[in-house]
């Protein structure tokens, strides 16, 4: 059990996660040390009572000498890069980005952490990683090794290093994010109509509230268990159901529908696949071993609230 006071070193503060998690750290009693590459995130940071680490997590030795100057007993490692955007002349470039830091940075977060005998390491990961076979998935099912780096993070998070005692590795699966900050760009393309189902809207969904994915994460700083954990909420659903109801809570015009051929010229690949092919997944075990409860067990309920 970590103690109140300890203090947690969060890689990532300043993003969508790290900005709904901060306040229930701090509620805990927890002192936290935030990471961010930028001087006015750094102003922000402080502004909401964290301890601004201002890195740059590509840079080993200087994030090794950040993280030995706090000591902490417990990093968070919330580090994505998807500032280039989702359009289809950008989703490669931005994906692979991505990638690239969940493999090196979380290779020099988790060095790190085995370097100032920090005695827990909690990582964002995603869910939609599964091979195919039955659903909803649990975490004991395979995932593929080809997909944005996940495997590597995963590993490098959750292997037993000969030598380093009394270290635990968490990995968060998180579902589709949505919340303040999370689908505003989304929710206004719905309001315009440019956010159409494509086919037959089959490709199933597991969204998770920003506020629900925050809770998870402390429960994760604050019980013994360890290893991977889904954190969507109770009910995947396609996009056939779950986007025309956005749209209502949105008070916008129910979705344009286009063939596959079409959404793959205009929004490419990944979408069409998200689109038509997505598959939902169980977060039984989060509820089961961290005790986790939520505030959005339905999307529903979460998109009506926040929209209406």
């Amino acid at each position: 059990m970590v103690v109140s006071g300890e203090r947690i070193f969060v890689a990532g503060a300043a993003g969508v996660v790290g900005r709904r998690l901060i306040p229930l750290l701090r509620q805990s009693g927890y002192q936290i040390f935030g990471t961010t590459r930028s001087a006015e995130r750094a102003a922000e940071l402080e502004r909401s009572g964290v301890t601004p680490v201002i890195v740059d997590a590509y840079d080993r030795q200087a994030l090794v000498r950040a993280v030995g100057g706090v000591s902490p007993g417990v990093i968070i490692h919330q580090l994505t890069d998807l500032s280039g955007g989702f359009t289809p002349d950008k989703i490669d470039d931005t994906l692979a980005r991505n990638a690239r830091l969940r493999i090196e940075g979380t290779r020099n977060l988790v060095a790190a952490a085995h370097a100032v005998g920090a005695r827990r390491l909690i990582a964002q990961s995603i869910v939609w990683v599964y091979t195919p076979g039955p659903e909803p998935h649990s975490e004991a099912d395979p995932i593929d090794p080809t997909k944005h780096g996940v495997l590597a993070l995963e590993s490098a998070v959750l292997e037993v290093k000969p030598g380093v005692k009394h270290f635990e590795g968490v990995v968060l699966r998180y579902g589709w994010f949505y919340g303040p900050g999370a689908t505003d760009d989304q929710v206004e393309l719905v309001r315009k109509r440019q956010f159409p189902l494509v086919g037959g809207g089959t490709g199933y969904w597991s969204w998770v509230h920003l506020d629900d994915a925050a809770s998870a994460t402390v429960l994760a700083v604050e019980q013994l268990a360890s290893g991977v954990f889904n954190i969507v909420d109770d009910e995947p659903a396609p996009a056939s159901e779950w986007l025309p109801y956005l749209a209502a809570c949105a008070g916008a015009k129910r979705p344009m529908r286009v063939p596959r051929w079409l959404a793959r010229l205009l929004a490419g690949e990944v979408a069409v696949v998200m689109m038509t092919e997505g598959r939902g997944f169980c977060n039984a075990k989060a509820k089961r071993e961290l005790g986790w409860e939520l505030r959005y067990p339905s999307w529903r309920k979460g998109f009506k609230e926040g929209l209406a």
